[in-house]
């Protein structure tokens, strides 16, 4: 056939392509098929301007057609200009170009509309080939009608042709509205969305279902596809997958606050309520029980699930006894007990674990809490409801945090002795404030540092001078060791020496910095110093670097005081502090503290400053005496997790 203006001059798509398929000319249908101006057709590969699911199978016709005499046809699908997409059946023949005599292959799409059903059996056979069903309805009418593909789901599908609202019955309540959501769409491919589905067999089906828009032939009937999967299987296998993935993060999370809440036990009693809160919980366990050695001897305790006298019938026990619990702990060798047959066995006469108790068989896993070789510290022992004993991967995890509890407990006692190793020292390096000061009653207060861990360098001082007037100092010298102790003593021990030849607070500061700056000092401090005459209650002070003082009134006010002063001591040489008078009122009071006070990780210097004069304010207002106002101010401070030693000072003119 040889290539004319003719055979373009058609009502259905048609076009005439080079041999290695791009479009020479087309016609205004098969741009509108194409879905794009057909100046924008001409050029290109043809199979390009397809669906990509379809350019295989346009590229196979165009070479069968460009090399056979024999008829190709193909039904393929076109984008189409509107929602719906075009179905075609095409035609691929060769022909030659009477201009130049080069061969073309002319692709026309035929007349369809006596077989529609033809132009469906490419769908039908890609759902079968994929395990799909597919179905389809026209948008005006309500009927579904069945079209094919996977058998398994033709079940679905009793009769050839169901009403819609039928089908939407079928679906579960919660799922229907998305079900006609899904039908009304008026896109050319709407999102997959899963609904459940009542088989007549009973039982729910999970089923995803697609639908599409399609045109039969050019300028044909609309219709629209649904393709629907089948998710049961796969549904199900999520629903375990993601319910052991769930129970296995829960685990995960449990053992890693376990860890942390051992890392972070800070007594003996912390630790014990960790374990017997979590270690059953965290294993799989009924019960837990937990005991350490003291002086040979065990001290236990239990949770809930287990009596509280099988405890006790434990507690006291010796190190040396031949039993299973002083054994796993002399020995450091974890015991597993699948029954009492086999502790009965392997222990003729114990009978005080808590596997000796009616009802059904238990087993228990006895855990110690230093390795093999290591001084023996104590065991956890976890009780189960059956013989099977946990999977090594967990008895292993066991161990390992079992060491870790070990490691947490000698954390703890080494602690406990610093602890009172520190205060001792601390205390003993604070001053006995004078038992009387005419006209003022004065208390001090010191805590360590919430943890404990370091000997702090917090001080305070309070002294009488040869003039009957009185000196108070307050201060804070850098770090948390010994050496800041010894520091800390070392300005002490300074401003007093200097105080009996220079009595003002403002010369007292000058010569101790000088002193520190001289000696090279490796730490610097930072101190109030107040000269207070009880008599006319008049203040001299000076501050180097320190916090404000604060000032109460037996009315519940206060005021937050910023002496004059210069920066810390031991730093800068030469410096001259500055003093500034004011007067100390019948009935009120003078509050210095150290930073520690006034300071935390959730509390500004601002905040805690008003915070302490508001509650220095109401214990005058409140008639407090100053031991119980220092106590008040004290206790604020030690409760918002304070992580210096803190010092109080309390000066009241009566």
């Amino acid at each position: 056939m040889d290539a004319s203006d003719e055979l373009l001059e058609r009502a259905t798509p048609s076009a005439l392509l080079t041999l290695d398929g791009a479009i020479r000319r087309l016609n205004a249908a098969m741009a509108t098929a194409l879905g794009r101006p057909w100046e924008q057709c001409v050029g290109r590969a043809f199979s390009d301007l397809l669906p990509g699911n379809q350019r295989l199978a346009a590229e196979n016709l165009l070479t069968h057609g460009a090399t056979t005499k024999r008829v190709a046809m193909r039904v393929l699908e076109f984008p189409g200009t509107g929602t719906a997409s075009v179905v075609c059946l095409v035609e691929a023949r060769p022909v030659r170009d009477p201009a130049d005599g080069e061969q073309l292959v002319w692709v026309h799409s035929l007349d369809a509309k006596h077989d529609l059903g033809g132009l469906l059996i490419p769908f039908q056979l890609a759902a079968r080939s994929a395990g799909l069903g597919l179905c389809m309805c026209s948008p005006h009418e309500h009927q579904v009608e069945w079209m094919g593909g996977a058998p398994a789901l033709a079940a679905l599908f009793p009769q050839a042709s169901v009403s819609l609202s039928m089908v939407i019955r079928q679906a579960h309540p919660d799922d229907r509205e998305g079900l006609r959501r899904l039908v009304r769409s008026d896109t050319a491919q709407s999102p997959w969305i899963r609904s459940r589905f009542f088989t007549e067999h009973g039982g729910w089906r999970v089923l995803a279902s697609q639908t599409r828009r399609v045109t039969l032939g050019y300028a044909g009937p609309e219709r629209v596809f649904g393709v629907i999967r089948d998710d049961t299987q796969m549904e199900a296998h999520r629903e375990e997958i993601l319910a052991a993935v769930s129970a296995e993060r829960q685990r995960t999370e449990e053992l890693a606050a376990f860890s942390s809440a051992l890392f972070t036990a800070a007594t003996e009693q912390e630790l014990q309520q960790v374990v017997l809160t979590r270690l059953a919980a965290a294993f799989g366990g009924t019960g837990a029980l937990f005991a350490l050695v003291d002086d040979g001897r065990l001290r236990v305790s239990s949770d809930a699930q287990i009596p509280t006298w099988q405890a006790d019938a434990l507690h006291g026990l010796s190190l040396d006894e031949d039993r299973p619990l002083p054994s796993a702990i002399r020995t450091g060798q974890p015991q597993f007990i699948p029954n009492q047959e086999e502790l009965a066995r392997r222990w003729p006469h114990e009978d005080s674990l808590p596997l000796r108790r009616p009802g059904p068989d238990l087993a228990m896993s006895i855990t110690p809490l230093s390795p093999v070789g290591d001084r023996p510290l104590g065991a956890w022992a976890v009780t189960y409801d059956s013989e099977r004993p946990p999977p090594p991967e967990q008895l292993a995890f066991m161990t390992t945090l079992a060491e870790l509890a070990g490691q947490a407990l000698r954390r703890i006692r080494l602690q406990q002795a610093h602890i009172e190793l520190s205060t001792a020292l601390q205390q003993s390096m604070l001053p006995t404030l004078p038992e009387h000061l005419p006209g003022l009653k004065i208390a001090a207060r010191y805590q360590p540092s919430r943890y404990g861990l370091d000997i702090g360098g917090d001080w305070y001082d309070a002294f009488l001078l040869p003039d009957d007037a009185v000196a108070l100092e307050i201060g804070d010298a850098q770090g948390h060791d010994v050496d800041a102790a010894a520091f800390m003593g070392q300005v002490r021990s300074s401003m007093r020496a200097i105080t009996t030849h220079e009595p003002g607070p403002g010369a007292v500061l000058t010569r101790t910095n000088e002193l520190l700056v001289t000696m090279d000092a490796p730490r610097f401090a930072s101190c109030t110093m107040l000269r207070i005459d009880p008599r006319d209650g008049q203040v001299i002070g000076t501050s180097a670097g320190h916090v404000p003082l604060l000032l109460a009134r037996d009315d519940g006010s206060h005021d937050i005081r910023t002496l004059s002063g210069g920066p810390v001591l031991g730093v800068v040489p030469g410096t001259d502090y500055p003093e500034e008078t004011f007067t100390l009122e019948k009935n009120t009071a003078l509050v210095l503290v150290t930073d520690g006070v006034v300071e935390g990780p959730g509390l500004t210097l601002e905040a805690g400053l008003e915070r302490a004069g508001t509650l220095a304010g109401q214990a005058l207002h409140d008639r407090l005496d100053v031991e119980a106002t220092a106590d008040r101010i004290l206790d604020a401070a030690v409760a918002v997790d304070h992580l210096d030693d803190v010092a109080v000072l309390v000066i009241r003119r009566a």
